[in-house]
């Protein structure tokens, strides 16, 4: 079975993501991580602490934010929310289900006030389709 290693905050901008990233480089990579998830929930994923396979993808010519200390708050912090630790492994279909239970859409804000997606709206709508279907939406 495969497994995909993601760092926590990323479990919530699967759930945002729309198509739209840093670059299309960027893009192409997360597409291909989304819909792997999405086609294949039963996919295992491995917590980890710090860049990961979405972060592997980020365009070399902007300031990277990877390692910045506010990224490592919002990866600790979700993870506690979502009673995860560096090292949980555990199906995606499984990890759609915790969130659908232990976090609001109102969640987002508070978690991720310092995110420049924020104030798009994309990770609250995909918690509710979370919430909703337990499961990712398709891509538009």
């Amino acid at each position: 079975m495969q497994s995909i290693s993601l760092r926590g905050h990323h479990l919530f901008c699967l759930l945002g993501y729309r198509g739209k990233g840093y670059s299309d480089g960027f893009c192409t990579n997360m597409t291909t991580v989304y819909e792997t998830l999405r086609q294949q929930p039963q996919t295992m994923i491995e917590i980890i602490e710090g860049p990961d396979v979405i972060c592997a993808a980020f365009p070399t010519d902007q300031p990277s934010h990877c390692q910045n200390p506010s990224v490592y708050r919002k990866d600790s912090e979700i993870l506690g929310v979502l009673g995860l630790t560096i090292g949980s492994r555990l199906r995606w279909e499984e990890l759609c289900s915790l969130v659908a239970e232990a976090i609001e859409p109102s969640d987002i804000h508070r978690l991720c006030y310092d995110c420049p997606w924020e104030p798009y709206g994309l990770c609250q709508e995909g918690v509710a389709h979370m919430r909703e279907a337990k499961a990712l939406r398709a891509l538009p």
